[in-house]
């Protein structure tokens, strides 16, 4: 699966990058037909601590999982997103089973 990663206003550590390969990656157990997934990284400019938002969308044949979270830190949004993205990835999955 390819991941590309965009950061918006500010460049992406490389830690930052293979945590998030890393992550992403491990969504091919639940689905091995998954094309690409796109990350998208922005700070919010808000006094509120939760300003780091990371959106992924994940493309499979013939549709796209979205999916957006706010946190502290980017790793943890990207977490929070990783185990949102399993459990759209299973019901996907499950609506496909259904209709084959």
């Amino acid at each position: 699966m390819k991941v590309n990663v965009q950061a918006v206003n500010f460049n992406v550590d490389k830690k930052l990058v293979v945590f998030i390969n890393e992550k992403l990656s491990k969504l091919e157990k639940y689905y091995d037909k998954i094309v690409s997934a796109d990350v998208y990284l922005k700070t919010e400019n808000t006094s509120d601590k939760e300003n780091k938002i990371a959106e992924v969308k994940v493309r499979v044949p013939g549709d796209e999982l979205i999916i957006k979270k706010t946190c502290k830190t980017f790793e943890e949004a990207i977490d929070s997103a990783e185990e949102s993205l399993e459990r759209m990835i299973k019901k996907y999955k499950e609506k496909i089973r259904a209709h084959a």
